[in-house]
């Protein structure tokens, strides 16, 4: 009869390669989808090294595995966020949170045409929540200041920037405008946008 130790190990070590197995397969996933949206079960298998009955024995269908993909990126860009500098003039410091934000938009937009193919609005909306709370922090000590306008929602003016920077990325994706100057296109938007109503001109 086995030890109560030895008993307790196995399933210790098979937990321990189902983390591993699921970290490998979502690297792997992660890889694949930021190349091609479109890529295979078969083929984020193959990169993970690990079969596809695997695969789905940890993840159920395709759209669960974007969904963990997404969870992930947004979790790692918010972290990135987190480590940005958002003190200092509102206006300076959104400058600075786009230029954080599109580094992750654009090294990861085809991640999210994945999710736009997988997964209802609702849900892609609900995991960018952190950053959207961060952008509406942000956009809130912008209207106390009085750097930003106060006649529109702070949640509009975050809908806003999110938009607008997704766009931006089909944009980039399509050569409509390049990459690099994004940031600058974003954030002269975004500052027109939120600058303070000056009230209607008559004609």
């Amino acid at each position: 009869m086995p030890s109560t130790a030895a008993s307790g190990t196995a399933p210790r070590a098979r937990r321990a390669d189902a983390r591993r197995s699921i970290a490998a397969i979502l690297d792997a996933a992660t890889d694949c989808l930021a190349r091609d949206p479109e890529v295979s079960i078969a083929d984020i298998a193959a990169t993970a090294g690990v079969g596809r009955i695997t695969l789905y024995g940890h993840f159920k269908t395709r759209a669960e595995l974007v969904d963990a993909v997404l969870t992930r990126t947004i979790e790692h860009a918010d972290a990135i966020l987190g480590a940005t500098d958002t003190n200092g003039d509102p206006g300076d410091a959104l400058a600075r949170l786009v230029a954080s934000s599109w580094q992750i938009v654009h090294q990861f937009r085809n991640i999210l045409f994945a999710a736009h193919r997988e997964l209802p609005a609702e849900r892609i909306r609900g995991v960018h929540d952190p950053i959207l709370r961060r952008v509406q922090s942000l956009i809130g000590r912008g209207q106390r200041a009085g750097t930003f306008r106060t006649d529109l929602p702070r949640q509009w003016l975050a809908t806003t920037a999110f938009s607008l920077m997704h766009a931006a990325a089909e944009d980039a994706a399509a050569g409509r405008i390049k990459p690099g100057d994004a940031p600058g296109l974003i954030t002269a938007t975004l500052l027109a946008a939120f600058s303070p109503a000056t009230g209607h001109r008559t004609a």
